[in-house]
């Protein structure tokens, strides 16, 4: 009889990457447009979704656990291939970025938004935006497949938890040119000091011969593949 597998897993202390939990969104890929976009948790593609970034020990360690759930499932199909192969990017800081996703819905039936709590597991405002950068535990659930699609491992997105909170920063839509640049002035600062510094009195002195000058002084990814193998 063959161990049971836990198909669900933590995924501890990451970088979140452009999150989008908040709604169902889906690529718009118009040429006017380009990017992922709100849209009905039925259009197709849409999707609740967590990029996330993570050191070489934490994509070593997620990795065994993705070839463990694999492997479960794969002793079940035997016309499965018998290896996982590594899915993570590599990047050139050297940590390493995956996602977690889960569909706005499958058939007919809408999903359950992902829930989102903060470090003391108090459950976040239905409509909370996670930032870039900000530091979170995800839950999630393997899901081995193999098909058209290819072969690997999904991570199907349960919940976040929240341990760091980016602040969240505008950014302007266009790209920096040479052009008009406004220059901060201190009289269009409210705060600034405009009192007038006071104007001394000129005092009688007696001339005296001009001393001699004083005398001038002078100063001077694929690497460790193998290995996660093991």
């Amino acid at each position: 009889m063959s161990e049971t597998v836990n198909m669900n897993h933590n995924i501890e202390n990451v970088e979140a990457l452009w999150p989008r939990i908040n709604q169902t969104y889906k690529y718009d890929a118009s040429p006017k447009v380009k990017k992922s976009v709100p849209c009905d948790v039925f259009d197709d593609g849409a999707a609740y979704t967590i990029q996330f970034r993570m050191t070489e020990e934490q994509a070593k360690d997620l990795y065994k656990r993705m070839k463990v759930a694999y492997a479960a499932r794969q002793a079940e199909n035997s016309d499965w291939p018998e290896k996982l192969s590594m899915p993570f990017k590599k990047d050139e800081d050297g940590t390493y970025t995956y996602k977690a996703k889960l569909k706005g819905a499958y058939g007919a039936e809408a999903t359950d938004k992902p829930t989102q709590y903060d470090a003391k597991g108090v459950k976040l405002d239905d409509g909370f935006l996670l930032t870039t950068g900000s530091t979170v535990n995800i839950a999630i659930a393997f899901v081995p497949y193999h098909g058209s699609m290819g072969t690997g491992v999904s991570l199907r997105l349960r919940a976040v938890q929240v341990i760091d909170l980016k602040p969240m920063e505008e950014q302007s839509p266009f790209k920096a040119v040479d052009g008009f640049e406004v220059t901060p002035k201190d009289d269009d600062n409210p705060f600034a000091d405009t009192s007038e510094a006071p104007v001394e009195e000129p005092k009688k002195t007696v001339k005296k011969a001009a001393p001699s000058a004083p005398a001038q002084g002078s100063d001077d990814l694929s690497s460790i593949i193998d290995d996660w193998d093991d």
